[in-house]
C-alpha cells in the first residue's frame, strides 16, 4: 500500500499529515520528503493518526528527523499515535526522544510553547 504524504503550514509550524503503513516500501518517500523540512528553528508536526503500523524503517525514517531538526534547532511533535505505535516506540526507546500529543491541536500548542 502506497503512502499519502500531506505537507501544509499553519501558524509557521509544518504540519505533515500521513496516512499508510510506514514499511521499507514507504519509509523512504517519507524521508526524501519530510526530512528537508528540518530547516534552522523548524516547527514539524507529524500528524500519524492514520498510520496503523510502522516498521523499523519507519523509526529509522523519525529518528533520522528528530536528528536533523534537533541539528538545526527545531522541534518536531508526533500527534496521534495509535497505542500499537506507542508500544512499539516505547519498547524500543524511540517514545524518549519525541514530545507526542494525542490530537493535532494539542500538538500545535506543544509546538507554540
Amino acid at each position: 500500500m502506497a503512502i499519502e504524504i500531506n505537507i501544509k503550514t499553519e501558524e509557521g509550524i509544518k504540519v505533515v499529515e500521513l496516512s499508510g503503513d510506514i514499511d521499507a516500501n514507504t519509509a523512504p518517500d517519507v524521508q526524501k520528503q519530510v526530512v528537508p523540512l528540518a530547516e534552522p528553528g523548524s516547527k514539524i508536526l507529524m500528524d500519524m493518526t492514520n498510520v496503523p503500523y510502522m516498521s523499523s524503517a519507519g523509526l529509522r525514517m523519525l529518528l533520522s528527523l528528530y536528528r536533523q531538526t534537533e541539528a538545526q534547532k527545531g522541534k518536531v511533535v508526533l500527534a496521534g499515535l495509535s497505542e500499537e505505535l506507542q508500544d512499539t516506540m516505547s519498547v524500543t526507546g524511540f517514545l524518549d526522544f519525541f514530545i507526542t500529543a494525542e490530537k493535532v491541536d494539542e500538538g500545535m500548542e506543544k509546538l507554540k510553547e
